[in-house]
């Protein structure tokens, strides 16, 4: 790690002081959060690489030689921003940020942040981010328009939530002569301040692609001829019997074979009857015919299978986290090939995987390539697949068992469903909740019927929607009844905490009903656990609703632990709550096999049962204990 120099000055004691040790614990603990700043201020001309690796490498150097006043630090309270390290680092960071989008002036040395980062370096691969949606894309490009000093002005608003002095504040300290003009100019851009914290503009979680192939060839192919020939005379000479040593009769590395050549042969496609899921005994992808007025497209079918193995430089390609992104392994099956609103569509799957390809009618300029994981679906989630996302909605492509599609929001559980058309297995389009922005006013879902039973599916922002269901862990039901609907209506929202996660299923359980003190009714506790295709990092949130409450309130929430599931289903939690009479209570709950529940820290007490609800003071912190029926404890969902 480098570091950055700082000229040793006095400081007065009013001043706050930043140490080496108090930057570094800072740095380690936000790392994420100061690369994300740095990739978001620097010019976007730098390209998505340069950017990415700038963007480690300012941060890296923002670390001070000695101790450095804070003295141009805004602090606010709470959290981070109370940290004189933290906001040592990021004023750092914007300072050298900005000196990147400032033009070199001749007869002097350019700025660090102008050059090539020396450090770090990755050697034959391109990193950039994930790829957003529509929402990112044209928010990007609102922000390359900015000058470097507004763009900082934005992202320090929507990013590290500052107020416009704080921002005048950071930007006078990174040698911007008038703040007040940036941000104004930041005005012009549209607050969509959640956007910020996409997978877009995460410099941390990373995409590789090679670079320039044929240039690199170029250039080493005499080196790579020699090496390869020493490299085979050398075997050659030194194994007994002519043999290939530890590869045995594998063929050279990049040489044609058949199972290669089939996989990308149009021709080998496998396509199911149109009649195989009416005899099948399972209800999967694998007995879906192949739709679309395109099947016969040898062409594009050509292309989907050519950019499926090797996705060139200009192709977006997206994958949910866990989900390999090679190419085929034999001839994968084709379920689907056609016109969609402006696209070319292809769906492929492999027995693992569903692939999409898409591309511009008029030319392949754009084309994207998306994978998902869907290993082991069967019913519900293998009843629809994402076709496309036209202007903020959302096109699926429907199992061959599903007669009936329609549109329900689920957030108003009495509200009639809306029919959406169903042709040759493709719906109409409805509005997707997985690219709403700003406050959550409806969640829209899609509920399907056929012969495969009525499931209720929701757009969580990839290829595969997730499967609703609700009740006990071990026996979930589907969430398509009056009882089911009413249950997750005031939950619909926090489906938002698990967009693009890989998710699988999520299902919402009222685990306990809790009297409320000043007789002021019963409240439910819920939790809802989404469970992930890789099987592993599932979302788990206790979630507590007063009467009358429009929506629930996150009271705990804990990723990877065994609570709410099929395995485990125990779960505790704890809230504190405002009686409308004006009294602080801590509330807590527990599942049915709760015998008792203590609490102790700010809060000390106990009850006999899965219920607890005592006095507190407000802002008090209690550390709560439950016991079950079979003697094991129980501890609070963290």
């Amino acid at each position: 790690m480098q570091s950055q120099d700082v000229a040793p000055r006095p400081s007065s004691s009013s001043e706050p002081v930043v140490d080496v040790e108090q930057a570094e614990a800072a740095l380690v603990e936000h790392y994420p959060r100061l690369v994300r700043l740095a990739y978001l201020v620097l010019p976007p001309g730098l390209g998505r690489n340069r950017r990415v690796l700038t963007a480690h490498s300012l941060t890296q150097r923002a670390l001070p030689r000695g101790r450095a006043s804070a003295s141009a630090i805004p602090a606010q309270p709470g959290g981070r921003d109370t940290d004189p390290g933290y906001a040592f680092l990021r004023a750092a960071v914007v300072r050298t940020a900005l000196e990147a989008d400032r033009p070199r002036r001749r007869g002097r040395w350019p700025r660090r942040g102008q050059l090539p980062p020396l450090l770090p370096q990755v050697w034959g691969l391109r990193l950039f981010p994930r790829s957003g949606g529509a929402d990112e894309l044209a928010l990007d490009q609102r922000l390359a328009a900015l000058s470097g000093p507004a763009r900082a002005a934005y992202v320090l608003r929507g990013l590290e939530r500052l107020p416009d002095a704080a921002v005048s504040q950071v930007l006078s300290a990174a040698g911007v002569a008038d703040p007040g003009a940036a941000l104004r100019q930041a005005d012009r851009v549209p607050e969509q301040y959640a956007l910020l914290d996409s997978p877009e503009f995460d410099p941390c979680s990373l995409q590789a692609r090679p670079t320039d192939l044929v240039r690199r060839r170029q250039h080493t192919k005499a080196a790579l001829a020699a090496a390869a020939a020493l490299a085979v005379c050398g075997a050659l000479v030194a194994l007994p019997g002519g043999g290939w040593g530890p590869d045995g009769a594998a063929a050279p590395a990049y040489a044609q074979n058949p199972s290669a050549e089939a996989a990308l042969d149009p021709a080998k496609l496998t396509r199911a009857a149109p009649s195989a899921w009416r005899t099948a005994a399972r209800l999967d992808f694998a007995v879906w015919p192949a739709r679309g007025d395109l099947t016969g497209d040898t062409a594009l079918l050509r292309r989907a299978l050519a950019v499926w193995a090797r996705p060139g430089g200009s192709v977006h390609v997206s994958a949910t986290p866990g989900t390999a992104s090679g190419g085929p392994a034999g001839p994968p099956q084709l379920l689907y090939a056609g016109d969609v609103d402006n696209a070319h569509v292809v769906i492929l799957y492999d027995g693992l995987r569903i692939v999409r390809y898409a591309e511009p009618r008029r030319s392949t300029a754009g084309a994207a390539l998306d994978f998902a994981r869907v290993d082991g679906a069967t019913g519900a989630e293998a009843s629809a697949v994402v076709l496309d996302r036209p202007d903020g909605n959302v096109r699926y492509l429907t199992a061959p068992w599903v007669t009936k599609a329609t549109r329900r929001d689920l957030m108003r559980s009495t509200a009639a469903p809306v029919e959406l058309d169903l042709t040759d297995g493709v719906t109409g389009p409805l509005a997707s909740p997985a690219q709403q922005t700003g406050a959550c006013t409806r969640w829209n879902v899609l509920q399907l019927a056929g012969d495969g039973g009525t499931h209720v599916l929701s757009d969580l922002g990839e290829l595969v929607p997730a499967h609703l269901t609700t009740g006990r862990p071990a026996a979930p039901r589907e969430a398509s009844g009056a009882a089911a609907l009413t249950a997750w209506a005031p939950f619909a929202c926090s489906l938002g905490a698990v967009r693009g996660q890989g998710v699988r299923s999520v299902n919402a359980w009222r685990y306990a009903e809790q009297p409320l003190p000043d007789a002021s009714g019963p409240a439910a506790w819920v939790c809802t656990r989404a469970e992930t295709w890789r099987g592993a990092d599932p979302r788990v949130l206790a979630q507590f609703r007063a009467p009358g409450g429009k929506f629930g309130a996150v009271a705990a929430k804990a990723e990877d632990v065994p609570a709410c599931g099929a395995r485990d289903p125990h779960v505790l939690a704890g809230v504190l709550w405002k009686s409308p009479a004006g009294s602080w209570y801590l509330l807590a709950a527990g599942d049915k096999a709760t015998t008792s529940i203590s609490a102790s820290g700010g809060v000390r007490a106990a009850g006999r049962g899965n219920l607890l609800a005592v006095r507190a003071g407000q802002g008090a912190r209690a550390d709560l204990k439950g016991t079950l029926a079979d003697g094991r404890t129980l501890g609070v969902l963290r």
